[in-house]
């Protein structure tokens, strides 16, 4: 009887502990930043003047209340591989010093004192002015759609990007490269607009390229890019 009073009084404090939220549930998960979504300088496709450069975004909130400090890298190429400066800080602003006649690609990452980190900013292009340049080439053009190593129905795709250049006066033109190596052969030249509709086949994996030409002739190269569909 004695045992099985034991027994009983065992259960009710379980769940009695259950009811009431008891156990070692451990704190809550922490919350990373929000995104810097506001870029201040240098904004988009500008040519800057000078090369020494105040760089410049809207600050992030945490959930958390967290201390927040932010990374920015600056790159000479879209994918921000080729980084020429990266560097942590806790306010919302570094002078840097750069090279002249030089196009640049910069985003900023906030990060909390716990190491979460929010998703980077949009990538941005400027570029420095140099002496005796009267032309400055294209900025790479940035993927709209469809997301670079992602997922698409078959059939109909629209390929869909936005090109750039500090030349206002420019028209520019653009070459289009698609297909299934991963050296993807030209399909369009002097393209006009930024979006393509390409006809697609199920269960494979299609890379494409856009290479912008500005009113001079002069052309940047684009990265190439890759989906699969299902």
């Amino acid at each position: 009887m004695k045992k099985d009073i034991k027994y009983i009084g065992a259960l009710l404090t379980i769940l009695f502990l259950s009811a009431c939220g008891g156990g070692d549930d451990g704190p809550p998960p922490n919350s990373a930043p929000s995104q810097v979504t506001q870029i201040t300088f240098p904004t988009a496709d500008l040519l800057c003047t000078d090369n020494t450069i105040n760089f410049q975004w809207s600050g992030s909130s945490d959930a958390d209340n967290d201390p927040i400090s932010y990374r920015i890298t600056v790159a000479t190429d879209r994918q921000l591989n080729i980084i020429i400066e990266e560097r942590t800080i806790s306010t919302n602003s570094v002078v840097l010093t750069l090279q002249q006649g030089v196009a640049y690609y910069w985003n900023v990452t906030a990060i909390d004192d716990s190491g979460s980190e929010a998703e980077p900013s949009p990538t941005l292009a400027f570029f420095t002015s140099g002496p005796g340049i009267s032309n400055y080439a294209p900025f790479t053009a940035a993927l709209n759609e469809p997301a670079d190593g992602g997922s698409v129905s078959f059939g109909t795709v629209n390929l869909d990007w936005t090109g750039g250049d500090v030349d206002t006066e420019d028209t520019l033109t653009y070459d289009l490269y698609f297909g299934l190596e991963t050296d993807p052969p030209l399909l369009e030249s002097g393209l006009t607009t930024e979006n393509l509709s390409v006809t697609t086949t199920s269960s494979n994996t299609y890379y494409w390229r856009v290479d912008s030409i500005d009113g001079s002739g002069t052309k940047t190269i684009g990265q190439i890019w890759s989906f699969t569909t299902n």
